[in-house]
């Protein structure tokens, strides 16, 4: 047996016992069974048990299966649970029967190429294969010293991003877009282009409409061969749409351990957060910052810390999270959180969007915090250049467009007048076009040389 492989199985039997250990501590109290009392939106109030934050109860439903609940909170005696399906049935004084599982998930090589929900079922009308392995919904902390830096660079075969937004393997970023700008488009040549080994796709309250277009048509059956998707479409209750978010973070926490290099793509964060203050709101948490209650600040970087760079092992998650703006400058606080915690943000721009510049990348507001750690001098001093080139002329666009810029004033600004098409031609790429990192950086390395010598 090599070392990689005794690494990883001490990895994981530390992880098992410390899962045994979680479920041990959550079964302490004995299971009785209490009654509902109270139903308010979608939070139910038990009374005449006991169970444990995150624990799962079944609720009898009148003349049906029982509904499965989750333990949300507590006050005194009595419980705060939130259903996982719909709570069709359910009566005044209901029996609830606390199960005492702490949530986990089946991982293993057989969910490649599946569709699964928030609970782990299949939604491609397939059945699972009985499960490799189980592992904690929401995973185990990394010590943040056993974690490898970000070194190498990673290939999303989009070329505005590879030159110059290049990402690292192991870096969270953030994709910022209002609606209907080619966010789910951009989402779906990464996962047909980026060299990784597996990707794990989160689809977190999306339209149902929505989740069939994206595997479909922007996912494909190349992109869908070595992914797994986790879908919880707007439709479901809150619960599962934030359990969509941890099952899919989950999966990709066990092929990073596995060694492998994931990519992980959230679509989107603002939902995920939005379905946290759902709950939160419900069982009486006050909002804090335009509405959004302050434990909703608390889970963001929790979720966000569990992705990036592994052990000695080699294994990473690259990741990316959209988050929804009204505008290029909302201040939504969501958006502004995601900003502090994540390595770096792309900037989707509507005006780009419009006039037919795809994809619609605003470089100037966009920014990879990990790109000087990851590529050569000659790469950073061609991107700082074009960069220079491209915001000299979008700081000077509307004396151009009116015409009171004279030509000869400042030998720079000519340049960039100069290059603009090459430049446009060089940040546009179309949807079935991949561009590996090579021959980028090769037409990245012409552009410049061609505006030194002009």
């Amino acid at each position: 047996m090599s070392d990689a492989q005794t690494g990883r199985q001490s990895v994981w039997a530390d992880k098992l016992r410390q899962h045994n250990e979680r479920l041990r501590r959550a079964q302490w109290k004995p299971v009785v069974e209490g009654k509902l009392t109270r139903m308010v939106g979608l939070t139910l109030e038990a009374v005449g048990c006991q169970s444990a934050i995150g624990d799962r109860c079944r609720v009898a439903s009148r003349g049906g299966a029982p509904v499965e609940a989750e333990v949300v909170g507590f006050a005194g005696e009595r419980l705060f649970l939130m259903p996982t399906g719909s709570p069709d049935g359910l009566a005044p004084n209901a029996r609830v029967v606390p199960i005492g599982r702490a949530g986990d998930v089946a991982v293993g090589e057989h969910l490649l190429g599946r569709i699964i929900d928030g609970a782990g079922r299949p939604l491609d009308g397939r059945r699972l294969p009985r499960a490799e392995e189980r592992v904690p919904l929401n995973g185990t902390m990394i010590n943040p010293l056993s974690r490898t830096p970000i070194r190498q660079p990673l290939d999303v075969g989009v070329r505005a991003i590879n030159a110059l937004l290049t990402v690292g393997g192991g870096q969270r970023l953030g994709l910022f877009a209002p609606a209907g700008v080619g966010k789910s488009i951009l989402l779906g040549m990464m996962t047909r282009f980026t060299t990784a080994d597996v990707i794990v796709v989160g689809l977190i309250g999306e339209r149902g409409r929505e989740v069939k277009e994206f595997i479909e048509e922007s996912l494909g059956e190349e992109g869908l061969r070595r992914s797994v998707v986790v879908a919880t479409p707007a439709d479901m209750p809150p619960l599962m749409r934030v359990h969509g978010a941890s099952v899919a973070t989950a999966i990709a926490e066990y092929f990073r351990d596995q060694g492998k290099r994931v990519l992980l793509l959230m679509d989107s964060l603002t939902r995920y957060a939005q379905a946290l203050r759902e709950i939160a709101l419900t069982i009486g948490e006050p909002p804090a910052t335009r509405g959004f209650p302050p434990s909703v600040f608390a889970r963001l970087p929790a979720l966000a810390e569990r992705a990036g760079p592994g052990g000695m092992n080699g294994g990473s998650i690259t990741a990316f999270y959209t988050v929804l703006t009204d505008g290029e400058d909302s201040g939504d606080p969501v958006a502004e959180a995601a900003r502090a915690i994540l390595d770096g943000h792309i900037i989707l721009a509507r005006r780009l969007a419009e006039s037919g510049h795809f994809p619609a990348i605003d470089l100037d507001a966009s920014i990879s915090r990990v790109m000087h750690q990851v590529v050569v001098p000659e790469h950073e001093a061609d991107a700082r250049a074009f960069r220079h080139l491209w915001s000299l002329h979008e700081q000077n666009r509307d004396l151009i467009s009116v015409g009171a810029y004279k030509s000869g004033s400042n030998p720079d600004l000519d340049r960039a007048i100069a290059l603009l098409p090459r430049m446009r031609a060089f940040l546009r790429q179309d949807m079935r076009e991949k561009v590996p990192m090579p021959e980028t950086l090769a037409q990245l390395r012409a552009l410049i040389e061609g505006a030194k010598a002009g």
